[in-house]
């Protein structure tokens, strides 16, 4: 190992001690140090040769044709949407519960975001929810797999496909999640998947959209390089003198091989991670089921969830407040976080109309996100355990 790989590993395994149970940490080690190092001393460490690697892999792992690096998950979905030619006057049904990029993005090619609620048992659009709003102006669905449990993508696309709208899924959080019996990136043409270090493997910053179909593939490659004809691995392994062209107006949202080879190294662990965070959540589910006012996250009858992250919605039952069960378990030494945002609540969108979002509005207020990462240890999380408990017998 060189002298490179040596300072990263020890980086890696020498991290600051950190008095909390973190809510979140990804699984980095000497492997990651190691790949890196090689990268570096390759000269190659922008896009090249690892990106295409990791994309195989990726597109391999869920079963899709094409993978697409791009330098984050919101990049992906930008191109999903530019690569349906999605723009203004178009309108973009979108969950309110989501992290805010869902949303944006749709702003980003001039399209509106109309918010639809979602079903309180696995917190995802429905076609129920998704029907209630659409339009004739409704061009497209961006359907989040919220936390890592799927949305019920089969009566979601039996709603849209004869309406000719377009499903986007969301998949930020659910690579290595099933849907029936299927990996999570095999079920729709344009699906996006992060990796940021929040989510079940990282790159550090980064994101991929997976699809089968060839022409989308084909124009993505193009956009997420500035509309450029040739990539430069390409240019550079051609004996003749290459002159690029841009035939349309891209983006910068390339990947980098230093973040592609994490990637690679990340994604021979993705069966044990999946495995390891869905027995965590079976601990988690079994110690809270005889607990009046607390709902847990669980998988629904139609797929398996990767539980990238595990939430608690805390109702009337519970002697405490969402907002002082945060302050408790912080005060006992346990990070946890207020469950997922609600945007139209945000600054960015409060003067955007909406239809009744009464169901996100409690699920935002209500919930709250527990440790669980692959590290996270069985004493660990008995102490988030009992502080729960504890605080559902006070009064």
């Amino acid at each position: 190992m060189n002298r490179v790989a040596v300072s990263c590993e020890a980086a890696v395994n020498n991290r600051v001690s950190d008095p909390m149970i973190p809510v979140m940490r990804p699984w980095l080690g000497a492997e990651e140090a190691a790949a890196v190092a090689e990268v570096l001393a390759s000269g190659w460490v922008a896009q090249g040769p690892k990106v295409a690697a990791f994309e195989r892999a990726i597109a391999d792992t869920v079963g899709a044709g094409y993978g697409v690096a791009t330098s984050s998950c919101t990049g992906a979905l930008h191109l999903a949407l530019v690569a349906l030619d999605i723009s203004h006057g178009d309108e973009v049904v979108v969950p309110s519960l989501s992290f805010i990029a869902t949303a944006n993005v749709v702003r980003y090619v001039g399209a509106s975001p109309v918010f639809a609620d979602v079903d309180e048992q696995n917190q995802n659009l429905c076609a129920r929810t998704i029907e209630a709003v659409l339009t004739p102006r409704t061009k497209a669905v961006i359907v989040v797999h919220q936390g890592g449990t799927p949305a019920d993508l089969d009566t979601i696309r039996e709603l849209c496909d004869p309406r000719g709208i377009a499903v986007i899924e969301d998949a930020a959080c659910a690579l290595g999640a099933t849907y029936k019996g299927k990996p999570i990136g095999s079920h729709s043409a344009l699906v996006a998947f992060s990796f940021h270090p929040r989510k079940v493997i990282t790159t550090g910053e980064g994101g991929m959209l997976v699809t089968s179909t060839e022409s989308y593939a084909r124009r993505i490659y193009r956009l997420r390089d500035h509309g450029v004809n040739i990539n430069a691995a390409e240019r550079h392994a051609n004996p003749e003198p290459v002159l690029e062209q841009f035939p349309e107006t891209g983006f910068n949202y390339r990947m980098s091989d230093i973040q592609a080879v994490i990637g690679l190294v990340q994604l021979r662990r993705l069966a044990r991670i999946v495995a390891n965070r869905r027995e965590l959540a079976r601990r988690y589910q079994s110690a809270f089921a005889d607990i009046p006012g607390v709902r847990t996250a669980t998988d629904p009858h139609y797929a398996l969830s990767n539980y990238q992250s595990f939430w608690i919605v805390l109702d009337n039952a519970f002697p405490l407040s969402r907002n002082d069960m945060l302050r408790k378990l912080m005060q006992g030494g346990i990070s946890a976080r207020r469950g997922f945002m609600a945007a139209h609540l945000e600054p960015a969108y409060r003067d955007q109309a909406h239809d009744d979002l009464s169901v996100t509005e409690h699920l935002t207020r209500q919930s709250i996100i527990l440790p669980l990462y692959h590290e996270l240890t069985e004493a660990d999380q008995d102490k988030v355990i009992e502080l729960v408990r504890e605080s559902a017998r006070s009064s």
